[in-house]
């Protein structure tokens, strides 16, 4: 069978060259497209076990395609989207056609739609990163993230859909981004370090 699937990979490798929009606003280094899908992906699966009784097939598809129409559209900044509009339904077509993947056309579809829970936790999810992208920000000594405290806790109270993703980011404020590492630190955890 002749299928697009190898140009399909060859696309969704591009996404690794392809910044986040707000990186303009920020003048930063921030989380790339491909880097934002990674964490948006193992962010929903968290939700949906913190959840239960959702189908985590789903899940993974519709994080795994939440950003797709990018690789063709960009991504394009919270300013930009004020006076422009992508055609990103038809990006997602014309990306999907003719791989063993066309399929996931359906699933983008119905995670846009945000009728299942499935598609509930995914949107929570990739809200979320923006939070950990910004705590992460700010441990870089970045000052947009305290400008943003206000609108993101509103996001959190008005757009996130779930209880599990509300409690997730009510975790993560009194959170170091650095405990991960801190405390995985060879001299707390081998007896013999620096003998």
């Amino acid at each position: 069978m002749n299928s697009r699937d190898i140009e399909f990979l060859y696309e969704i490798g591009s996404l690794r060259n392809l910044q986040r929009g707000w990186r303009q606003h920020l003048g930063v280094d921030c989380a790339n497209d491909l880097e934002h899908t990674m964490r948006v992906v193992f962010l929903a699966l968290i939700l949906a076990r913190r959840t239960g009784g959702v189908d985590e097939n789903k899940i993974l598809e519709m994080a795994l395609v939440h950003d797709l129409c990018e690789t063709r559209v960009s991504d394009l900044s919270y300013v930009q989207k004020v006076y422009v509009t992508a055609d990103e339904a038809r990006a997602v077509h014309d990306t999907l056609e003719g791989t063993h993947l066309a399929d996931f056309e359906d699933v983008l579809r119905e995670y846009e739609a945000r009728e299942t829970l499935e598609a509930r936790l995914v949107k929570d999810a990739d809200n979320l990163d923006v939070d950990f992208e910004s705590k992460e920000l700010a441990e870089r000594g970045h000052r947009a993230p305290e400008k943003w405290k206000t609108f993101r806790r509103q996001v959190r109270d008005e757009k996130l859909y779930t209880p599990a993703a509300k409690e997730l980011w009510d975790e993560m404020q009194d959170k170091d981004p650095a405990d991960w590492h801190l405390k995985t630190n060879k001299w707390i955890k081998l007896a013999n370090a620096g003998k």
